[in-house]
């Protein structure tokens, strides 16, 4: 009797024993891989951009829009050599699906024309920080780097309507003339040019866009004019160069008409993101 009793008081110690454990295992003991503060919850991570890929650059600008913007090709009497100029020629890249590029030159009886077509797609490796975030902020570093006056009173945002050939239409062209290349950095001048025609931020243009109006002599007499306009949508930032140089005439190119035709395609080539 004395022996039983011994048996069924170890028995029930080692009940309570076991029955204590697995207590403990169930009562919201953490796992070894837990972050500080006791919660495995992971914050999303941000949204990636709308574009994915990049639109091939030097096919991304029709023929009829480039005889605008160089008017030299139309001049060429080869045929396989004008095909060769609407080609344009690929910028060197690293990476085809975060950057691409394509530039044309173009001789004219009376100026040298130059195009440049840049795309960058954005991608953000922050996972708190979104594509288009980050898209955001080179979009603004560029605008910054463009030091572009502040706007004129009046100022539309735009330049005057183009015709459907990008050449510019409505009031007579304006020439920046000497008061551009007066200007010392280079900028067309504010005090001279019209507030339509100043360097400035663009509406309806992508998600933000701006434009820059440069006047640079080359040589002894030329002078070169350069418009720039950058804009972006969603994850990628579109750059478009367009510059002109007179062969022998001491005048400037019309700035007029170089902001329409470089609008103008920058419209067209965002309707293509759009599409």
């Amino acid at each position: 009797m004395q022996r039983k009793a011994f048996v069924s008081g170890v028995a029930a110690l080692l009940a309570v024993v076991l029955a204590g454990c697995t207590g403990g295992s169930g009562s919201g003991e953490q796992p070894d891989d837990s972050k500080a503060g006791g919660s495995t919850t992971t914050a999303p991570a941000a949204q990636p951009g709308k574009y994915r890929t990049l639109p091939e650059p030097c096919g991304a600008v029709s023929h009829d829009t480039l005889d605008t913007l160089l008017p030299g090709i139309g001049q060429i009497a080869d045929e396989e050599q004008r095909e060769k100029e609407y080609e344009g020629e690929a910028t060197p890249t690293y990476d085809t699906d975060r950057r691409v590029g394509c530039r044309w030159k173009v001789e004219s009886t009376s100026a040298t024309d130059h195009l440049l077509v840049d795309f960058e797609r954005v991608v953000s490796y922050d996972n708190a920080v979104s594509d288009d975030s980050k898209a955001e902020e080179v979009y603004a570093t560029k605008e910054t780097a463009a030091d572009l006056p502040e706007p004129a009173a009046g100022s539309t945002g735009s330049s005057d309507s183009t015709d459907s050939t990008g050449s510019p239409s409505g009031s007579a062209s304006a020439d920046g003339g000497s008061a551009d290349a007066a200007a010392p950095s280079g900028t067309a001048s504010a005090s001279e040019t019209p507030a339509a025609l100043q360097p400035r931020t663009l509406d309806g243009l992508g998600d933000e866009a701006f434009l820059n109006d440069k006047l640079s002599a080359s040589g002894s007499t030329a002078q070169q004019r350069t418009v720039t306009v950058v804009f972006r949508t969603s994850n990628v930032i579109v750059t478009i160069e367009y510059d002109e140089q007179p062969t022998a005439s001491a005048e400037a190119p019309d700035s007029k008409e170089l902001q329409d035709r470089a609008e103008n395609l920058a419209q067209k080539l965002a309707e293509t993101f759009n599409g």
